[in-house]
């Protein structure tokens, strides 16, 4: 493979000499690096001092080969649990990657549920606002605003592999932490690595890209560490033009990419997407993502409380993309199920801001997105009088302001719901509206709740319950691999209603009782296998994009299982991923990037 690094870090190390971090030296001994597939006998693997030498993948037999796979496997999940701090975690799996690919989809794959929280939030965060000093080297590419008119050219020089998805940011607003700049490369290589750990996307296939457009961060550009342009972050006309060569380029090099927008500031992701949305095979995760799996996290609270969807009434506190996005969602699903008017519909969802309520008296000063929802309502100047005014069923929290649901807000709401459902969705978990044990203790252990970030499970009078966690990527692996299997031409509100319903129906009546809203996390692999069978067939039935061929000999879920990639026993790639280049991480000083052999 690749390594796509800043050409100005990019230093080979000699072939005999280069040598594995001591986090990953036992783990990678007698492993190859190379993929038998690929028809090279000859690897490298790393032996119990850390150096990189020869390795005969092909004298093993395939008996011997998942032995060792398995050793490996239970070898490398040990030494994660040794490490206490999660960023050292996250380092010792980014080293595993670079070091044994192969062993690392392997722990990526069958131990999801356990290594998932150290690649993805809530480490990705910390990781993220650190990611210019840790000793890692950058995975993805790069581009920024002197690329301008050589966009696709810069593309086609750093990779030349079959690419299908790419995870794209600017990094102005990381999770909850705000503008990260360059940092904000984290967040994409996070990403991308989901789509191969649960939706089954080749990793081959995948690419992480962050559009470097400056940061308005001062911390970070005073920082003499920091890898990334040091200017105030690009707006306006600049920014859109330099946008649209980016997707222009996309639409040149490969005869079909997903693209999926991610973590873009809020004024530039909605202009983002209803640009490009009905042009290219594109989606926003924190816009449509959230919105797909917090509605199937609705649609299975409701199976505990028996309420219909269109009794329901929503208050948001936060009325940024998130919020508004669910919103819409929501306010769709109740058209569809229950033919009330869009219009009608949206009056279900009440949004709180900065400034208090959005309603029809504030529509002078509301952005675009907001005036949707701007109803002709009293307004209220907090959340806890909109509540005691609105009344609402559900109660969503996509804020970043950490305690917001204060035990007298919980306890209102428990007061008007015999099973309140309470969704306090920020990232990171320091930025939950509220924890798990606060929600159920407020209300007596009758809420409904989903969180953003992982709770640990309460036991209240002998039985056990756990907390749901509205996680993305029960959603997006799934949909991106259904549109790259359908080559659909776009990605549109009816993919991810089919998606969140299917969802809401997979977590028995018993478990969501207990809490268990979504399947638990070590099936994921099963959960993607049928979301990408229903979304590609609603593709290819909606005239969205094309069947592919074998589908029709025996249905979609074989079709799609055959699909699925994974790891030989082997636990070798189809691409070599240069262990002797160990370079910083970071784009060069002029944004140049190179392909390392």
């Amino acid at each position: 493979m690749e390594m796509l690094v800043g050409r100005r870090f990019a230093k080979a190390l000699p072939q005999h000499h280069a040598r594995a971090p001591p986090r990953v030296a036992l783990v990678c001994k007698a492993t190859a690096m190379m993929s038998g597939a690929s028809g090279l006998s000859s690897a490298k693997s790393v032996d119990i001092e850390g150096n990189i030498v020869p390795f005969n993948q092909s004298a093993m037999s395939h008996h011997a080969q998942e032995k060792l796979g398995r050793y490996l496997g239970r070898h490398a999940i040990k030494r994660l649990r040794g490490l206490e701090k999660p960023i050292d975690k996250y380092l010792y799996l980014r080293d595993l990657q670079l070091y044994n690919p192969g062993l690392y989809f392997r722990l990526l794959m069958e131990e999801t549920e356990e290594v998932m929280p150290y690649v993805y939030t809530p480490t990705v965060g910390e990781a993220c606002q650190r990611y210019h000093e840790l000793p890692i080297p950058t995975q993805g590419v790069y581009l920024t605003p002197k690329d301008k008119g050589r966009m696709l050219q810069k593309l086609r020089a750093a990779c030349n592999r079959d690419v299908r998805v790419i995870v794209v940011t600017d990094g102005e607003r990381i999770l909850g932490l705000g503008d990260l700049g360059a940092n904000g490369m984290g967040i994409s290589e996070g990403k991308i690595q989901l789509y191969t750990a649960i939706g089954g996307v080749n990793p081959d296939q995948c690419l992480p890209v962050c559009i470097d457009m400056g940061t308005n961060n001062e911390k970070l550009l005073a920082d003499p560490e920091y890898k990334g342009l040091r200017q105030k972050r690009l707006t306006g006309a600049a920014f859109d033009e330099l946008m649209d060569e980016f997707m222009g380029a996309l639409r040149q090099w490969k005869d079909h990419i997903l693209l999926q927008f991610e973590d873009f500031g809020n004024t530039n992701a909605f202009r983002l997407l209803d640009n490009f949305r009905n042009r290219q095979c594109c989606f926003n995760d924190d816009i449509q993502g959230t919105a797909c799996v917090s509605l199937a996290g609705i649609l299975a609270a409701l199976r505990a409380s028996g309420k219909p969807l269109k009794d329901q009434r929503i208050v948001f506190y936060g009325a940024g993309e998130a919020g508004t996005g669910i919103g819409e969602l929501f306010a769709k699903a109740v058209h569809k199920k229950h033919g009330i008017p869009l219009e009608e519909a949206r009056k279900q969802c009440f949004f709180l801001d900065s400034r208090g309520l959005v309603c029809k008296s504030r529509m002078a000063e509301l952005q675009h997105h907001k005036i949707p929802f701007a109803h002709d309502v009293e307004f209220q100047p907090d959340l806890l009088a909109s509540v005691k005014a609105l009344k609402p069923t559900i109660l969503i929290g996509v804020s970043t302001i950490a305690k917001a649901f204060s035990e007298e807000v919980v306890r209102e709401m428990a007061a008007l719901n015999e099973r309140p459902i309470i969704f306090p969705l920020s990232n990171p978990t320091s930025k939950s509206e509220c924890t798990y044990e606060e929600a159920f203790n407020w209300t007596d252990g009758r809420v409904v709740f989903a969180s953003g970030s992982p709770f640990a499970p309460l036991t209240h009078n002998g039985v056990e319950y756990h907390p749901a966690q509205a996680n993305n990527a029960y959603i997006f692996p799934s949909v991106g691999h259904a549109a790259v299997l359908t080559k659909s031409t776009a990605i549109t509100d009816d993919m991810f209603l089919v998606a969140a319903d299917e969802l809401s129906r997979m977590s028995p009546q018993a478990a969501i009782q207990q809490g268990f809203l979504f399947p638990p996390f070590h099936e994921i692999a099963q959960v993607s296998r049928t979301l990408i069978a229903k979304v590609a067939e609603h593709i290819v039935e909606s005239g969205m994009g094309t069947r592919p061929e074998g589908e029709g000999a025996y249905g979609w879920e074989v079709f799609t299982d055959d699909h699925m990639w994974h790891v030989g026993g082997d636990m070798s790639l189809d691409r070599d991923y240069a262990a002797e280049y160990h370079a910083p991480n970071g784009p060069a000083s002029d944004g140049t990037m190179t392909c390392l052999p």
